[in-house]
């Protein structure tokens, strides 16, 4: 097992937790204009795995994982619409964008050869970085975003 694996879980499961169970209102309300909902941050979390993951093997996603991985930077640190409507992010397709990052990510950081830990990828934020600094990202990534979560659902106004 990795250095990063452990924190990686606890953080992703913690982020899954604060997600699930969240209804289709609630995954898309807004707290203020211009930031994510709870869908989408869902969506960006597993985007970030699935950019990083492909990324880090020398693969280009298709399908449902080609939008998901758009969700890593579009309509969050670029002016792109984000690739998802709050409408079509209903609890089941954000479980299945989760299992999806989740599936693309979780054998990478598990057990990262020494190639992929040296392979240089771009973050969602710009920089050149290498699969550590990928592991490294990803180990407080869905953290970060668990705590936002925290923030929507106890804001007033939150759907009930």
């Amino acid at each position: 097992m990795s250095d990063f694996h452990e924190a990686w879980s606890l953080t992703r499961g913690r982020f899954d937790a604060a997600v699930s169970g969240l209804g289709h209102d609630q995954l898309g309300w807004r707290m203020h204009p211009g930031t994510l909902t709870i869908g989408e941050m869902a969506a960006h979390v597993a985007g970030v795995e699935v950019s990083f993951a492909t990324q880090l093997q020398g693969e280009e996603p298709t399908g449902l994982a080609a939008r998901v991985k758009q969700a890593a930077t579009d309509g969050v640190v670029n002016d792109k619409p984000f690739p998802f409507s709050t409408e079509e992010l209903t609890p089941e397709l954000v479980a299945e964008i989760l299992d999806l990052g989740r599936a693309e990510i979780g054998p990478l950081i598990q057990e990262p050869t020494p190639e992929v830990r040296a392979r240089q990828i771009v973050s969602a934020l710009g920089p050149v970085i290498d699969g550590t600094g990928a592991f490294a990202r990803l180990a407080y990534h869905a953290g970060y975003h668990q705590g936002q979560v925290h923030m929507i659902t106890t804001a007033p106004g939150f759907p009930a």
